[in-house]
């Protein structure tokens, strides 16, 4: 008799817990269905989920439109309501979040200082930040003594400004009607290419002027003379070449002293950058024990090693001659950055 009364407790608890659970379960229902709906309304994604909002999806039907015939009707209302922006449609309409994105990894994977080099993006016109460039000294008060001031920290600011870039491709009227063609990729892969081998020549030689300032455009000096603003360099013993092997001078000195010329605390994250031409000559070179300075990757996707730090080809980096600076190294990430602006538009011609 106890036992069958124990069996209907049981039995008893087990349907209210069932009954709390399936409770919870359609609380969690509504919640999850009332979610996605703000998501939709405010163009944020669900993490896990790709699939564009109905927004979106009308948006893009008639932003192929545009592209395809140059059908504008009502395009300027969407991209309100799909792209969450009030932009001029006089300039252009935006590009759909997934032809920006595409523009930029085919950026990054091209460009070599891209890579390693500190990368913002910002939705203003200039990027600012302050950098110390000295700071407090230490000094010692004797007993009795009075204290002071010693030294204080000096400030620069360093001031990017953004500069629109454009490519213009040309489509024939043909491309353009064959429906089976994927214009938004075709455009997507073309302008990347553009932008890659424009911006990566910009990182490595340009002059500022309208355009990223590079590496190489900073005033040259000597590294034992370095002054801020300026790029130190070492010499690699030979005009257009490196050292003559001897029994007290061997070629890879040079990339030794280079190592060692920059500060111990920047050298954590250091890589190298040279073009695929020096790369081969580096490869070559031994120590004096007849060991290769350069250690080829094991690894898919991993940088070879030269000295114990990696290596990053940029073909635009210029080859070995006399007074060139063919061979960077450094921490890129704290030395160099580049900015991007968000938001890539398309104007049909």
């Amino acid at each position: 008799m106890e036992h069958a009364e124990i069996q209907v407790a049981l039995d008893g608890l087990k349907s209210s817990v069932l009954k709390r659970v399936e409770g919870v379960e359609t609380k969690l229902s509504t919640f999850d269905k009332a979610l996605t709906e703000v998501e939709k309304k405010s163009n944020r994604p669900m993490p896990g989920k790709d699939d564009p909002s109905p927004e979106q999806k009308e948006y893009r039907a008639a932003f192929d439109a545009y592209v395809r015939k140059g059908r504008t009707d009502g395009l300027d209302e969407l991209q309100r309501k799909a792209m969450n922006t009030q932009s001029d449609p006089n300039g252009g309409y935006l590009v759909m979040p997934e032809m920006d994105q595409t523009i930029d990894r085919i950026a990054e994977t091209m460009g070599g200082l891209y890579a390693v080099a500190n990368v913002k993006t910002i939705g203003t016109a200039k990027y600012e930040k302050m950098v110390k460039t000295a700071g407090m000294a230490m000094r010692r008060v004797a007993d009795g003594a009075t204290g002071g001031e010693t030294t204080e920290p000096t400030f620069a600011k360093v001031a990017i400004e953004v500069f629109t870039g454009e490519v213009e491709p040309w489509i024939n009227n043909e491309t353009l009607e064959d429906a089976f063609n994927n214009i938004e990729t075709d455009l997507a892969d073309e302008a990347g290419i553009a932008f890659a081998e424009g911006g990566g020549s910009e990182f490595i030689t340009g002059n500022g002027v309208g355009k990223s300032r590079g590496i190489l455009s900073y005033t040259p000096i000597a590294n034992a003379n370095y002054t801020w603003g300026n790029l130190g360099y070492v010499v690699s013993g030979a005009s257009g070449a490196f050292k003559t092997t001897s029994a007290s001078v061997n070629p890879a000195d040079a990339l030794v002293d280079m190592v060692h010329a920059l500060k111990a605390k920047y050298r954590s994250g250091a890589v190298w950058l040279m073009n695929d031409a020096t790369a081969g000559i580096v490869r070559k070179l031994k120590d004096n024990d007849a060991r290769h300075v350069w250690t080829d990757s094991l690894i898919n996707g991993q940088p070879s090693l030269l000295l114990g730090y990696p290596v990053e080809i940029d073909d635009n980096m210029p080859d070995i001659s006399a007074g060139s600076y063919s061979i960077a190294f450094g921490n890129f990430k704290r030395g160099y950055t580049i900015v991007n602006r968000t938001g890539t538009t398309l104007i049909r011609d």
